[in-house]
């Protein structure tokens, strides 16, 4: 780009409880870093998917950062292990809270989005997300698969819906568009950021179309 060079990393893994987790690093020649990671479970799991993104200047600091376990059941709440352990957390206050976008309805009620402001407010925020990835790791790891067709159903609907919302994401196509243009963001929004096509049901349940 005119304004410098641009870098992207992506690192993927796969665990029995997660299809796909993935970290990915950017770096923008005017000044942008970016860090994103989402964790998405396996549909025959009862998880919800951990993310977190960290949009920053080096001049301006960490402008937008959000931390979320986004609930994928067809009520549209975490399940009752996360709710009662979230809400024994200690309550954060940051002085710059920002507004979740339209399409943000697939965010739970917990979700924490500001910009911040100073070290302060950045401990208090990289603590919250080691709370959730705490919690949510231990949680995977004493979970049993679903058993039930529509149960694993439900899950893989809500995996959808939230893919879909997050690929609303004007800002991020926006940025991603002005280096690389609309085929290659679209590619890239739908197949690597927020896919679905290693979205499946188990072998032994069939999935209406």
């Amino acid at each position: 780009m005119e304004e410098g060079r641009v870098v992207i990393e992506n690192c993927c893994y796969q665990t029995p409880q997660f299809r796909k987790l993935h970290l990915e690093l950017a770096q923008f020649g005017n000044g942008v870093d970016i860090l994103h990671c989402v964790m998405f479970p396996n549909p025959d799991y009862n998880l919800p998917i951990f993310g977190t993104d960290l949009v920053g200047r080096c001049s301006t600091g960490i402008n937008a950062a959000i931390v979320d376990l986004s609930p994928v059941r067809a009520d549209g709440t975490l399940p009752e292990a996360y709710q009662a352990s979230i809400g024994k957390l200690e309550a954060l206050t940051f002085s710059q809270p920002r507004d979740l976008p339209e399409w943000g309805d697939i965010f739970s009620e917990f979700c924490l989005f500001v910009r911040l402001a100073n070290s302060v407010e950045e401990n208090k925020y990289l603590q919250r997300v080691e709370d959730f990835l705490t919690l949510h790791c231990q949680i995977a790891r004493n979970s049993k698969p679903l058993i039930k067709s529509s149960d694993i159903l439900n899950i893989i609907k809500g995996q959808r819906n939230y893919c879909t919302k997050q690929q609303q994401n004007d800002k991020t196509r926006r940025i991603l568009e002005k280096t690389f243009g609309t085929e290659w963001t679209d590619r890239y929004m739908t197949t690597m950021l927020f896919d679905t096509n290693t979205l499946y049901p188990p072998r032994n349940i069939v999935e209406s179309k």
